[in-house]
């Protein structure tokens, strides 16, 4: 996914805590999806902005540096101008964009596909 596009919050802001029980049906569990989900988009964003400074590293100090640092600042700020990681999983999460599984009480958007599925072969017979 193209974090840079998501059209997310960049400010946090007061919720209904009613929006959050809809997939799971318990807060604590959505909360605890909505923590992991956040994980990976950081790790993502992380290794995305590593890979884009490698490429002004340099092993040798010239006249140059001074260039390249202004254009690693300019993409260092890119990035904090991005919405923070919680608040595009919680962007995603309020958009239906997360699929969420649970094998120990069977809820998950995978169980309610599965039943839809089985309804449309059903019906075609």
């Amino acid at each position: 996914m193209d974090y840079k596009k998501v059209k997310a919050d960049t400010t946090t802001q007061t919720r209904n805590v009613n929006e959050f029980i809809g997939l799971t049906d318990n807060v604590y569990e959505t909360i605890s999806m909505l923590s992991k989900r956040s994980d990976q988009i950081a790790q993502d964003l992380k290794h995305e902005l590593y890979r884009k400074i490698e490429e002004f590293s340099t092993s040798t100090d010239n006249l140059e540096e001074i260039f390249e640092n202004r254009e690693q600042i300019e993409i260092t700020r890119f990035y904090e101008q991005l919405p923070k990681p919680t608040l595009l999983a919680i962007y995603e999460y309020l958009n239906d964009q997360l699929v969420y599984r649970n094998e120990a009480n069977g809820k998950g958007i995978v169980e309610e596909m599965v039943s839809d599925v089985t309804k449309v072969i059903e019906a075609k017979k």
